[in-house]
């Protein structure tokens, strides 16, 4: 076992021991087990699973942030995590249409606002996809 911190700007969303980690890095999806070589990478918005110490599997969505492992720590660091079983599927998809809706205005000049854009539709597509893969 190795231990996991997953940390948001608000607070420390998971610290404890896990079997196994999977998380979706810039290159694909990455696996952890115990004794995994060191790594430092960014994340892309995305699904992660792992198995905590009890072997209890634990699916959540994640924006994109920065990953670590080194020593048997994994930490996460992320803008945005939720549990896939506190998704407001409804919200969700009302929100990434929103947010299509905004990326495709011919008004949209403004390259900061443009990547923003694109990245709240990523973390809207990320929740989409894990809520329907986990129902």
């Amino acid at each position: 076992m190795f231990r996991l911190s997953i940390v948001t700007p608000d607070k420390i969303f998971y610290d404890g021991e896990v079997r196994s980690l999977v998380v979706p890095g810039a290159d694909g999806y990455l696996g952890v087990l115990t004794s995994h070589a060191p790594l430092i990478t960014s994340l892309i918005a995305g699904k992660i699973e792992f198995s905590d110490a009890a072997g209890t599997d634990r699916v959540m969505a994640v924006s994109e942030g920065f990953f670590e492992v080194s020593n048997n720590v994994a930490t996460i660091l992320a803008d945005l995590i939720e549990n896939a079983t506190e998704i407001d599927i409804n919200a969700a998809r009302a929100a990434l249409k929103e947010e299509r809706q905004r990326l495709s205005a011919q008004d949209l000049d403004d390259d900061d606002e443009r990547t923003a854009i694109q990245a709240r539709v990523r973390w809207q597509t990320a929740r989409v996809k894990v809520y329907e893969d986990t129902h």
